[in-house]
């Protein structure tokens, strides 16, 4: 370095940016991060991925008695699975945001998209490119006939095409007299694109309208004609699922009587269809209007005033009836849960109190409750005094019960199972074991206080299911719009077509006419499989029998 040369200087850092423009560029990248395409399909992936815990683990708004005894029998995994809301996947913190994002996400991606998809179709079709022999499909020719009446004759070819003719001054061309049409098609192919997304999203809103404005009740109603029940209330369902803004109050009233149930079985036990005929009334018909008669089966229910009554299982409830020692009845018909889905073997309990004028002290008469526990065989097959079914229908029904007197529980107002009966009770010795027997239909067994305890047979139950979805009917249509937008995109292929038409340069021929040249290219927007084949038929519906030059 001499002396008169300067030193090299470092190159100048760019400016610092402030933290409001950081901020500022750190939202707009997070945001277009979150509206690409990529991350749309990536939240769809990973919704569906979380939805799988709902199907392979136990739901506590579907089973809430399941949901427990799942954490029981897992003391160490269960609670932290709780905390994690893996047992009401789809109500949980993670799974909602999921939803979200992907709602956001799809909205951000569609909308741009829908405006330049606007944008393109009042766009005319690019002009003409200067050089058709570099696409992947061309052809050039030779044609007996004026270059006007030929364009127009390509013109009229091209019906449904979305075409766009321009002169040699338009097209700034390098011959004298050129037109070219630049013809485009596939459009809906977008269309149907977009169709498919709006309708993926319209489908999310309304399946979240349908879990905030909806509800779901589950009640088990006896085939006997005299029982049913009336949806007013939460408090008439054994089980009910609100939406986040339901509160209980102003649900649709319907009344549902159940006046016989029919299951039909193969030879081998295995249902083939259960069928319940009901009367029903609903809206200004309750309660002073005419009932209605309907039949319910399985994916069969009835549909009214907006609600679906579904018949989602069945089974069998015992009948008993106890004769205290003054001669006083109590009947009692109690569904009892099915614990083989194959044979129907049942297990339940009754609890019955005592008369109150038998007992005038309280704490007398709780001495003296009677208590029944055991197994309900349909169709009854003894291994010795061991009861088993072996077939689901009432054709042969029996019960293997243990009857104890005391305290059943009954008055202490402590929720307690419907198809056991309280083992602290019996450790305790305040539920104390009278009797063990065997019973048919019309069997009874005295204890030893001269109680005598009859079995009288078993009524069939239904489980029923009202459902109320106030946006149903847009989920559907959401969902064949989202078929119909899916076939579309597949079936429509996008395709651009370009034809230079102008006359030759070189002399006439022996009649004297000059003849036009003509050259053709076509390019596949989308799909390549068959465009060759298919630019032939065209070029050959288009050009007609021009020569090739």
């Amino acid at each position: 370095m001499t002396a008169t040369q300067a030193p090299p200087q470092a190159p100048a850092l760019p400016p610092r940016q402030s933290m409001p423009r950081r901020g500022l560029a750190l939202v707009r990248n997070t945001w277009r991060g979150l509206t690409s395409m990529r991350t749309a399909l990536v939240l769809l992936f990973l919704l569906a991925l979380a939805a799988v815990p709902g199907a392979l683990i136990p739901q506590r708004s579907l089973n809430a008695q399941k949901v427990d005894q799942y954490i029981a029998d897992r003391p160490t995994i269960g609670p932290w699975m709780d905390r994690l809301q893996l047992f009401d996947v789809f109500g949980s913190f993670w799974f909602t945001a999921i939803y979200v994002l992907l709602f956001v996400s799809l909205v951000g991606c569609i909308l741009p998209r829908c405006l330049d998809h606007a944008r393109a179709l009042r766009t005319a079709p690019v002009p003409t490119p200067r050089n058709l022999s570099r696409l992947p499909h061309h052809f050039t020719g030779e044609v007996d006939a004026d270059p006007a009446s030929f364009a127009d004759r390509v013109r009229t070819e091209l019906r449904g095409w979305r075409v766009a003719v321009r002169t040699g001054d338009e097209n700034k061309s390098h011959h004298p007299g050129e037109i070219t049409i630049s013809a485009e098609k596939g459009y809906l192919r977008e269309f149907g694109n977009l169709v498919f997304h709006l309708a993926l999203v319209g489908l999310l809103v309304a399946i979240a309208v349908g879990k905030l404005f909806g509800y779901e009740g589950n009640v088990v109603v006896i085939a006997d004609n005299d029982a049913g029940i009336c949806s007013t209330s939460p408090a008439a369902f054994d089980s009910f699922r609100a939406g986040n803004i339901v509160n209980g109050t102003g649900l649709t009233p319907i009344c549902v009587r159940v006046k016989n149930f029919k299951a039909d079985y193969l030879p081998n036990g295995q249902a083939e269809m259960f069928t319940a005929d009901i009367s029903y009334q609903a809206g200004s018909d309750v309660p002073n209007g005419p009932w209605h008669d309907d039949r319910l089966q399985v994916n069969h229910p009835l549909r009214v005033v907006g609600d679906r009554v579904y018949l989602q299982g069945h089974g069998y409830a015992p009948t008993f009836t106890i004769t205290f020692p003054n001669g006083e009845t109590r009947t009692k018909t109690v569904q009892w849960r099915p614990d083989d889905a194959h044979t129907f073997l049942s297990s339940g309990a009754i609890r019955v109190d005592a008369p109150a004028h038998m007992y005038a002290d309280p704490d007398e008469r709780r001495k003296h409750q009677i208590a029944i526990e055991g197994l309900f065989a349909p169709t009854a097959a003894f291994d010795g005094t061991l009861l088993s079914s072996s077939f689901p229908a009432m054709t042969d029904p029996a019960v293997a019960i243990d009857i104890y007197r005391g305290d059943t529980g009954l008055d202490s107002g402590l929720p307690q199972s419907l198809f056991s009966l309280d083992q602290d009770m019996i450790t305790q010795h305040r539920l104390v074991k009278q009797a063990r027997v065997n019973l048919r239909p019309g069997q009874s067994t005295t204890l030893s206080d001269g109680t005598k305890v009859s079995f009288d047979g078993a009524k069939e139950f239904v489980n029923l299911q009202v459902s109320h979805d106030p946006a149903e009917r847009w989920v559907l249509i959401a969902a064949l719009a989202m078929m119909a937008g899916l076939l579309v995109s597949l079936v429509i292929k996008r395709r651009r077509v370009w034809v230079r038409i102008y006359p030759s340069s070189v002399s006439a021929d022996s009649t004297g006419e000059r003849t036009t040249v003509v050259e053709m290219g076509g390019l596949a927007r989308t799909d390549q499989a068959g465009w060759g084949d298919e630019f032939d038929r065209l070029r050959k519906r288009l050009l007609g029998d021009t020569r090739e030059r």
